[in-house]
Order: structure tokens, then C-alpha cells, then sequence
């Protein structure tokens, strides 16, 4: 299973469900439910193309997830420590129009 499960069809890092970008950001300071969160890494393909071709790491999916989720007990002094995690997000214009399904309160 990769990191970082990705459920948004046009993200430009997504590719088969799996995220290849470099980092990504889950954000969403305050969030008392997953609907709160976004991943601030959401790029879409219709403006950016195709990038899941990961160069800092030769290809590979993304496993590097930073957080300002102060409230998820997943974060650990902003990264993500979930074994892996689900973003989600249909007909998606904006990165706010995301979620982080794996969110869990404090």
C-alpha cells in the first residue's frame, strides 16, 4: 500500500490512486472533522499537466506528508506519523475542496 492513497482523479500528482509528488501539505489548523482538511499540494492536471514523474526520488510515490493539522492525533510536531493516509475530492477547482479522510481528533 503507498503513503499517500489519493481518491482526487485530477490531481496532477495522482496517478492510479497513488500520489507522486515530491512533499504534500495537509492543512487545515483548527479541524474538529476530515471535511475541514485539504492537501494544500493539490495542483490540477488541467493547468499543470502530468507530474508523476517524481525526480527527487526517481520516480517513486510520495511518503513525505507535512501537517498543521494541530488537532489530528496523526501529527507529530508537523508530520503526518499515520502509516498512510487517503485524500479525497470530486470535480476538485482548488486544493480547499479536499480532504484528508485519515483525520482523527485529538
Amino acid at each position: 500500500m503507498s503513503k499517500i492513497n489519493c481518491g482526487v482523479a485530477n490531481c496532477s500528482h495522482n496517478s492510479e490512486s497513488t500520489c507522486f509528488a515530491n512533499i504534500i501539505n495537509v492543512g487545515g489548523k483548527s479541524a474538529k472533522k476530515d471535511s475541514d482538511t485539504c492537501c494544500a499540494s493539490f495542483l490540477d492536471v488541467k493547468l499543470y499537466s502530468d507530474l508523476t514523474n517524481n525526480i527527487n526520488d526517481r520516480g517513486n510515490e510520495c511518503d513525505a506528508i507535512t501537517c498543521n493539522v494541530g488537532t489530528c492525533t496523526y501529527n507529530a510536531n508537523t508530520l503526518c506519523s499515520a502509516k498512510s493516509i487517503k485524500v479525497n475530492g470530486e470535480n476538485v477547482n482548488m486544493y480547499s475542496e479536499t480532504d484528508c479522510l485519515t483525520f482523527k481528533t485529538k
